[in-house]
């Protein structure tokens, strides 16, 4: 009796060591989802959602939306198995840029674009698919929706501009730095978003008797000599959300902290990586707006066209303390004392 009960013990446990074995991995969720090329599973109902995304450049506030995008899907259920994921980046190209919303036009649950050329391709491209843009600045001069509040069609999204953005920052500068009467602006006028920032900025500055001096550029690679043009014509410089300039911006900090220029940008990325001030946002949390906004077409079924495109609205002053010292910047209290969350947007 002892000798079966035994042998009955051991077959159990062998029993159970291969059905260890032989059982599915549970999903890692440190997995990076925007890696994971599909599955059979992953969510409650076995929907495996395919997503393609076309972004226009590499750039970290670009990059930084897509990972708020993903992250909300992520959030939303909609990951590993369950996501069929086409990444696709444009590199700068327009031909690439064409022909990558071309390719996504069929076969998807939805597709996201990131930055105004990337959102003009796709929307001309793709007629049958929802369509969530984000990092777009004015989606109505892009021809990308006609009404802000019921976009109508297949489209809608996520605009990264609150036109407020750009007269408090214009404010920051007429109110602070007196000796400033013209700001350099390096522009890709090919770009409506670049075109549309900067006329707000002109505007703006008319109050304080600054003028804008334009430096333009047709790529990436004209940044830098754009840039030097402006030295000794300016007194500060600006950039725009202008994917073609902000691709470069590491040459303008440069030129701006060996002239003791200041610079001011239009996105916090920027201003992190030496520009001194923005008013702005982080565009990780901008990418995952859009991201709540796909799950809930995704899943819940929602008309993108009657969901509002919706604005920034979580403005504050950024500024860098270490580009004001190489820029030539004595910060004062009262610059300082504008910044709402210090601990957030004061970068030391």
């Amino acid at each position: 009796m002892k000798k079966r009960a035994w042998l009955t013990l051991m077959l159990s446990a062998m029993l159970v060591i291969a059905a260890g074995c032989g059982a599915k991995p549970t999903n890692d969720a440190s997995q990076p989802s925007n890696t994971n090329t599909g599955g059979t599973g992953g969510a409650a109902d076995g929907k495996v959602y395919k997503v393609a995304i076309s972004q226009i450049v590499e750039h970290p506030s670009l990059d930084a939306t897509r990972e708020g995008f993903l992250a909300a899907l992520k959030d939303a259920g909609i990951a590993g198995d369950s996501l069929k994921l086409d990444y696709n980046n444009a590199q700068g190209d327009q031909t690439n840029n064409l022909s990558i919303a071309q390719k996504v036009a069929d076969g998807n649950d939805l597709v996201f674009a990131i930055a105004t050329p990337s959102a003009q391709a796709v929307v001309q491209n793709v007629k049958n698919t929802p369509v969530v843009f984000a990092a777009v600045t004015d989606p109505l001069d892009a021809k990308l929706v006609t009404n802000l509040d019921a976009p109508g069609g297949n489209v809608t999204g996520a605009s990264d501009t609150n036109p407020e953005a750009v007269k408090q920052l214009m404010k920051f500068i007429g109110e602070n730095f007196k000796d400033v009467k013209k700001v350099g602006v390096v522009i890709n006028e090919g770009e409506s978003n670049a075109v549309v920032m900067t006329k707000i900025a002109e505007e703006a500055l008319k109050e304080y008797g600054i003028t804008i001096v334009k430096a333009a550029v047709t790529n990436t690679s004209e940044v830098q000599q754009a840039a030097q043009s402006l030295v000794g014509r300016v007194d500060a410089m600006f950039v725009t959300l202008d994917n073609t300039v902000i691709n470069g911006v590491s040459t303008i900090i440069k030129v701006a902290n060996d002239n003791k220029i200041p610079f001011f940008s239009s996105d916090r990325d920027t201003v992190e990586h030496g520009a001194f001030a923005t008013v702005g946002f982080k565009y990780y949390d901008h990418g995952y707006q859009a991201g709540q906004m796909a799950a809930e077409i995704l899943k819940d079924g929602k008309n993108p066209g009657e969901m509002k495109v919706t604005l920034p609205d979580k403005l504050d002053l950024i500024l860098n303390l270490k580009a004001a010292e190489a820029q030539g910047i004595t910060v004062t209290d009262e610059m300082k004392a504008q910044v709402k969350d210090p601990a957030t947007n004061l970068i030391q």
